[in-house]
């Protein structure tokens, strides 16, 4: 059984012993705890009410556990507005026009389906820092800020109301934005695959796509949550898409995660355009209408900074995760950002992950340099090569010890240590080794010019570490 908790969220595999799994037990302790953090945080006066946004994704135990949300607040004296299937960027912009106090999200976003989980919204409609995720995570260990109303006529319980069609709300504010181009993207009169992984991108993105004009051939876009594959959209787990698109003819596919955050594409001839490139490809079309700053994550590919070179714009790593990204952002004034995983951070929308507005920036660059195959947009950019693997989660204390003697051993090359241990190579390459804050493993990324050479070092670390430890 497992249960992780992280600024990028609570989530878990289902059934098991209460602290051990993510439970019922679990969803009322956390989400009491949020409303109590909330509180604190966004002081009222005694007669204002709290208001919070409630989202899902289309897993099978999404709708059940939403109830024990929906209960929880209501009973703390907190308004719920359900907006029922969503996805975790539409939950944020719901903070933000509804003007509540928070949100939460029910998703394991790429998880399997024997997961699910909470992502948890501050006021402005983005993941809570990691000071104020601590704080929350203090409350629920004490329980004894959880105050429940008793009914009277000053003190009555939260109301819980129903808002339809937010994603459409979502899209509409995406198709407004100035270099979103919907006329030049419906005059490229686009054929796409799309793979909504059976859930809420199975809804999301094929509507956004028919308010662009684009013929779409659906896969898997039924939101029942029985995920026909692994959820995470990397290239192994895409071969149906892959076969897909050139057999139907189509310019490209899309495939995203179960709550719509990170989006990749699929080249024309069926090759992957590569998770890492939807951040390069749609920052090229970014800084060719407004220079700035980049941001991204020490996992992501130097196809990024190399190309902030080229612009002449400078570029910021950060640790790996959501909320870093973000804050540099914000520190840097960044006009674009996000990670190598397939998600993309637009400042002008919020500031947070959001696939539905990758999808649009992308098909206007793509449409503005008339249609372009991606197997040739994928040539102009930087060509490397990453691998991307993972190990078996071994203790804090063994970790800490691991890095050390990594650190001693490669003690004459180039070392950053604020997100596990990244060691730059002079040849352009680089090992990552971290521990994950969404699932119980270590994860090992490299990058190289050549593919055999990333899984060369990637292999010779994990047998470095096996020998290690």
């Amino acid at each position: 059984m497992i249960l992780v908790k992280s600024s990028s969220g609570i989530r878990g595999t289902l059934g098991g012993k209460v602290r051990e799994s993510f439970s019922p037990i679990e969803i009322i302790k956390i989400s009491s705890g949020y409303v109590s953090w909330m509180k604190r945080k966004y002081k009222k006066k005694r007669r204002e009410k709290y208001l919070i946004i409630l989202g899902r994704d289309g897993r099978t135990t999404s709708f059940i556990f939403q109830q024990f949300l929906i209960i929880t607040f209501q009973s703390l004296g907190v308004d719920v507005v359900d907006i029922g299937l969503s996805t975790t960027p539409t939950v944020g912009i719901a903070v933000m026009n509804e003007k509540a106090d928070g949100g939460v999200m029910l998703t394991a976003s790429h998880n399997p389906k024997n997961w699910n989980g909470l992502k948890i919204f501050n006021s402005q409609g983005e993941f809570l820092s990691e000071k104020d995720f601590k704080k929350l995570l203090h409350i629920v260990d004490k329980e004894e800020h959880f105050h429940f109303v008793t009914p009277t006529k000053k003190n009555r319980l939260g109301e819980h109301f129903h808002i339809e069609n937010y994603v459409q709300k979502h899209i509409n504010t995406i198709l407004s934005l100035p270099l979103v181009d919907v006329e030049m993207i419906k005059k490229a009169q686009f054929k796409i695959v799309v793979d909504g992984i059976n859930s809420t991108g199975g809804i999301a993105v094929p509507t956004l796509l028919k308010s662009l004009g684009v013929e779409i051939v659906k896969m898997y876009c039924d939101p029942h949550g029985n995920f026909i594959h692994n959820p995470e959209p990397v290239e192994k787990n895409l071969k149906e898409i892959c076969k897909k698109v050139p057999e139907v003819k189509a310019d490209l596919g899309i495939s995203v995660d179960p709550d719509v955050d990170r989006v990749v594409f699929i080249c024309e001839n069926g090759n992957f355009f590569g998770e890492e490139y939807t951040l390069v490809s749609i920052s090229d079309y970014i800084l060719k209408k407004k220079l700035g700053p980049i941001v991204s994550t020490l996992s992501s590919s130097h196809a990024l900074k190399d190309l902030s070179f080229d612009k002449g714009v400078p570029y910021y790593p950060t640790s790996v995760g959501e909320v870093h990204v973000v804050k540099k952002m914000k520190e840097v004034h960044a006009v674009i950002g996000g990670e190598g995983n397939g998600g993309v951070i637009y400042p002008d929308l919020r500031y947070g992950r959001d696939a539905l507005v990758g999808i649009a920036l992308f098909l206007t660059h793509v449409a503005t340099l008339s249609k372009i195959p991606l197997t040739k947009l994928k040539k102009k950019y930087p060509n490397y090569f990453m691998s991307k693997k993972k190990i078996q989660l071994s203790s804090d204390k063994k970790i800490k010890r691991l890095l050390e003697k990594i650190k001693k051993k490669y003690k004459k090359e180039e070392i950053d240590i604020n997100d596990g241990m990244k060691i730059h190579f002079i040849s352009d390459e680089w090992i990552h080794v971290r521990k994950s804050k969404t699932e119980n493993i270590i994860r090992i990324y490299t990058e190289s010019r050549s593919k055999r050479r990333a899984d060369f070092l990637a292999n010779q670390i994990i047998s470095e570490i096996k020998n290690f430890d």
